[in-house]
């Protein structure tokens, strides 16, 4: 069977073939429809199979924990999250490389190199390998298919998860894939008989790392022998290539038929160094390393081949040392003749991004400007989310964004330090997501702060997912220990202006902790549940 697939939806679709029991995800671009996809699927499930898990989690290192559980009873799991989105399931992600899986665990982290949505350029290859853990990473959406039913099977047979790394363009781009016409049954739940291996009490946890550590030449071997990389010796074996993931279509669409170089390509890891060192033996005195992200691979190979062996690629200047590769700097770094392209400032008019017209964080914003003009140096510490663009004109609020969950306590932080007036902004999702713990510190220091809730009833950054705090963000403060009293709800609407900048004006002058939720749908999912309305209403 054959189907247009998203890189993203590839893997999602060998993910259902492959006996899923559980996807665990935060939305995040480029991630996000790998998650979407199994939900559209698992609504059109028939009768008599069993349910996908497929419900978003309130942050990555829940989503982690809940995958780990998962695989715990026997069953196999999914994890989906965006690049930044290892950092906060880096714990629970590290720490179960110690514990291993009983059950297939994958998690696929989509790297954003170039930054089209995120705030760095992380490559999460170092994680996998920092784990000590196996990582795919496809160079194409049939391999991404592929790889993922590999990883899930490879998972089980060496009790560890497996890291999956996808980039933008492999997430964000259609192939047609060949799937199974006979996707594999759910595992049974089956519990493991030793669980002192899912206990990590320093005890179990040593003798756990020596067993980790003694895994890594099977790994290594599984590499080495995997489809998924292989070497061919060039017609002038002296210059050698090796290209990892969608590098290789960079490379191969500059030299489909270009059989002078000796190719490596690299889609699983540990890096295969048996094959890396048989290019050196076949004569290879010069390697240009091609890879999407951070020279992850470049640095490695400068520490197997000997000193006398040129390695070139993004260090050296010859590959950019930042943002996406794309076929043209991949010619440029073969020695090859640029083509002759039109420029894309010449075709493509610029569209910054900009908040919806009629969206509520407008009216926030417009609110919350007005009012800290009356005061002398206010500071306005923003968050992840739709309301960040509030940076931007014509707004232009904002004067700190790091990371999800940062604003409450950078406002903090700052109010600690003599700042006033010290605000936060930080949208409902991003609230429960990493936003409640800075609030707690907070309340417990009575800092003398306004956090401004946007609350637009939805994870509107990424088109519209269930917020976890949806219902919940009054009861969630309070519970926090902010005073009742100072927990404050408003419409943001035009003809509520004076009302939301009396209520700031008020929070400001309060000696502690206050809280003001604007709250109105996102008027995108507003107008789509209207639609549905509607469309049900005619039946």
């Amino acid at each position: 069977m054959r189907k247009l697939l998203l890189g993203d939806e590839a893997i999602a679709q060998a993910a259902i073939d492959s006996g899923l029991s559980g996807v665990y995800a935060y939305p995040g671009t480029p991630s996000t429809e790998i998650t979407e996809f199994i939900q559209l699927r698992e609504e059109k499930r028939g009768e008599g199979q069993a349910p996908i898990f497929c419900r978003w989690a309130t942050n990555e290192k829940t989503a982690m924990e809940g995958a780990l559980g998962m695989s715990y009873m026997g069953k196999r799991a999914l994890v989906c999250m965006k690049h930044v989105g290892m950092n906060v399931a880096a714990d629970p992600f590290v720490n179960s490389a110690m514990t291993g899986v009983n059950g297939g665990l994958v998690v696929v982290a989509a790297d954003d190199p170039s930054m089209h949505s995120s705030q760095n350029e992380q490559d999460s290859r170092f994680y996998g390998k920092f784990a000590l853990l196996p990582i795919f990473e496809p160079s194409s959406q049939q391999e991404a298919y592929e790889m993922t039913r590999a990883a899930f099977e490879l998972s089980e047979a060496v009790k560890l998860p497996v890291l999956m790394r996808v980039t933008t363009r492999m997430a964000h781009s259609r192939a047609v894939v060949e799937i199974t016409e006979q996707p594999r049954k759910q595992n049974e739940v089956c519990r493991p008989e030793d669980v002192r291996r899912w206990i990590l009490l320093p005890a179990f946890a040593k003798k756990r790392y020596v067993e980790l550590l003694a895994q890594q030449d099977d790994l290594m071997k599984a590499a080495v022998e995997s489809k998924f990389n292989w070497y061919r010796k060039g017609d002038n074996p002296e210059r050698g290539v090796i290209t990892t993931g969608i590098a290789y279509n960079y490379f191969m669409e500059n030299c489909a038929n270009c059989n002078e170089r000796s190719v490596l390509k690299v889609s699983q890891y540990p890096l295969p160094t048996a094959l890396i060192e048989k290019m050196v033996e076949d004569g290879t005195k010069e390697i240009l390393v091609m890879e999407e992200g951070q020279p992850v691979v470049e640095e490695m190979v400068r520490a197997i081949v000997p000193s006398t062996v040129v390695v070139k690629g993004r260090l050296t200047g010859d590959l950019p040392r930042v943002g996406e590769l794309t076929p043209d700097s991949v010619r440029a770094s073969l020695g090859m003749e640029a083509l002759e392209r039109l420029d894309a400032d010449e075709l493509v008019v610029p569209r910054p991004p900009a908040l919806c017209q009629g969206c509520g964080h407008r009216d926030m914003y417009k609110a919350l400007n007005e009012v800290a003009a009356e005061y002398e140096n206010p500071r306005i510490f923003g968050d992840i989310g739709c309301y960040t663009l509030g940076a931007l004109p014509p707004f232009q609020a904002l004067h700190a964004c790091v990371e999800m969950g940062a604003s409450i306590t950078m406002a903090k932080g700052a109010s600690d330090a003599g700042q006033f007036p010290a605000f936060a902004v930080i949208g409902d999702s991003t609230f429960t997501h990493s936003g409640m713990t800075g609030l707690l510190d907070c309340v417990n220091s009575n800092a003398n702060v306004v956090v401004v809730i946007s609350d637009n009833l939805t994870t509107g950054m990424t088109g519209g997912q269930d917020s976890a705090g949806t219902g919940k963000i009054e009861d969630i403060c309070r519970g926090l220990g902010v005073h009742p009293d100072h927990v404050r709800v408003v419409v943001p609407l035009p003809k509520n202006m004076e009302e939301i900048k009396q209520i700031l004006r008020e929070e400001i002058e309060y000696k502690g902790v206050s809280v003001v939720i604007p709250r109105r749908e996102c008027i995108q999912t507003a107008k789509r549940h209207a639609k549905a309305r509607a469309a049900a209403a005619k039946k």
